[in-house]
């Protein structure tokens, strides 16, 4: 998912740009993109390598860097998650949804905490959502604090008016680069139907696309079927909307009032209506208004009672995170939920309001989760230390990419080594058994699903590295510049009489 820490920072204004009028706006933006294009060094923009100048030194941590190392291994549970299930069979997947001793399944995929890490993709969204909140929320927050109004004005607007922008561009570019190689060299993809001509292609790209990104239709946003993994893009950006009204709404509200406000919020979406992500959302504000809070030694008395056992609490909390996590979500009905063992009469404590139960569980989680890491120094330290921080760098690009590569180059090797799958057998037989491996080993862990990560792995590393150079912090910069454009110090225009 991306990374939001960049986007909390209000662009400066250019002077020299001020007085612009339509047309020469649209040809100052449109000069800027083609002079990048022209201007751009191809061979490190592709270079699987991270690129850092020449003698740089290595970046000082944020006090948030932690996060980006959670959000960029939340990203890693996503990608393993996602071929699990598209490797494994019909049976093996309903093992690997479910809990420990599931319709007699014994795996050791299965057993609680285990299965975060080969189940962990929903937990990871749960994750990405409270991660969200809490970022977006960071620096508005700091100025509600400081009571600086003029400033959480010109903030917010500034955030509104590039999060469409951040989310969407990397999402518009890697698909239609996707749709147009498959049509382009006739990939055969599992449940796509190849296109009479490019023309066609792109049009239903574009007709299924802009549905896509228009977060207020009546109804649901459907699923990309270019990219079904992104159904979370337009959930990011509905949450995002929730947080800045929020901060807008509860800027004026004392300390108490105001956490208040939040918490209420927090009970709202989960427990009145059917608005889980929208509660993952607020509860991270939540969490980020206590941080800062504490940092001050500013929070309310209530919490000094709980000061001399915080290092047990957290340590719980982690406790619940890791157990909550592996809710089974084979089924969304709560009665699928009690035939798993040991969620029976966790069952009960889902409200009525929350339709797929495991959305109920995995906001425990994933609050326990993000709270707790910062106050567990070891835990800490993992998510700071360099392979977390660069899982964090690219975890949008490897969310985007790491679909298109399981349904193109993955499917074919998973067939070559064996997996079997009436539709790969049907359409792509010149690949099925062409060096069969054993299929030994633990469920999940099987001989023949593990090497062929060995191409996967790397493969899907690189797309999302130059992913990343290419559209990912790309989609930070320009809507920042365009901002900074089309707000610059101008005469006010007269309105009409």
């Amino acid at each position: 998912m991306p990374s939001d820490l960049e986007g909390s920072i209000e662009p400066k204004r250019d002077d020299h740009l001020s007085g612009l009028g339509p047309l020469s706006f649209i040809m100052t933006v449109a000069t800027s993109l083609l002079a990048s294009i022209r201007d751009a060094d191809y061979a490190s923009l592709l270079s699987p390598w991270p690129q850092k100048p020449a003698g740089s030194q290595p970046e000082k941590l944020r006090p948030t860097a932690y996060l980006d190392g959670l959000r960029g291994f939340a990203a890693f549970l996503v990608y393993w998650h996602h071929h699990e299930l598209w490797a494994h069979v019909p049976v093996q997947l309903i093992a690997l949804e479910s809990s420990f001793g599931y319709d007699g399944f014994h795996y050791f995929a299965a057993l609680p905490v285990v299965r975060n890490f080969f189940h962990g993709g929903h937990f990871a969204v749960a994750v990405f959502f409270v991660i969200s909140g809490y970022v977006l929320s960071a620096k508005p927050m700091s100025l509600i604090h400081a009571g600086e109004q003029a400033k959480l004005a010109d903030n917010l607007g500034s955030a509104l008016f590039r999060r469409w922008l951040r989310l969407y561009i990397p999402v518009i570019c890697t698909t239609f680069i996707y749709m147009t190689i498959v049509h382009a060299l006739g990939i055969w993809i599992d449940g796509r139907e190849h296109k009479a001509n490019y023309f066609r292609a792109v049009w239903d790209w574009y007709a299924e696309l802009k549905n896509f990104t228009f977060v207020f239709n009546s109804g649901k946003v459907g699923w990309l079927s270019y990219n079904f993994h992104l159904w979370s893009i337009p959930t990011e950006f509905k949450g995002s909307i929730v947080i800045y009204t929020s901060l807008l709404a509860f800027s004026r509200c004392p300390r108490n009032a105001r956490l208040w406000c939040e918490a209420g919020l927090v009970f709202y979406f989960l427990y009145i209506v059917d608005g889980w992500y929208c509660a993952l959302f607020s509860s991270g504000m939540l969490l980020n208004d206590l941080e800062q809070l504490a940092a001050k030694d500013d929070l309310p008395a209530f919490f000094e009672r709980f000061r001399p056992y915080q290092q047990r609490i957290f340590y719980g909390m982690l406790a619940a995170a890791l157990y909550l996590g592996g809710c089974p979500a084979h089924s969304a009905e709560v009665s699928g939920l009690r035939e798993n063992p040991g969620w029976y009469l966790l069952s009960y404590l889902k409200p009525q309001a929350v339709f797929d139960a495991k959305w109920f569980f995995l906001f425990w989680a994933s609050i326990c989760l993000v709270a707790s890491t910062p106050h567990i120094p070891w835990l800490k330290r993992f998510f700071e230390s360099r392979f977390c921080q660069y899982l964090g760098r690219i975890s949008f690009s490897l969310y985007l990419v790491h679909g298109p590569v399981i349904w193109t180059l993955g499917d074919r090797l998973y067939a070559a080594v064996g997996w079997p799958k009436d539709s790969r057998m049907l359409n792509i037989p010149q690949w099925h058994n062409i060096f069969p491996l054993p299929k030994t080993g633990p469920l999940g862990l099987e001989l023949s699903f593990l090497l062929p990560h060995l191409i996967l792995l790397p493969v899907t590393f690189y797309l999302a590295e130059i992913t990343t150079r290419i559209f990912d912090e790309p989609s930070v910069r320009f809507p920042q510049w365009l901002y900074k454009t089309a707000t610059v110090s101008a005469r006010p225009a007269r309105l009409p009489a």
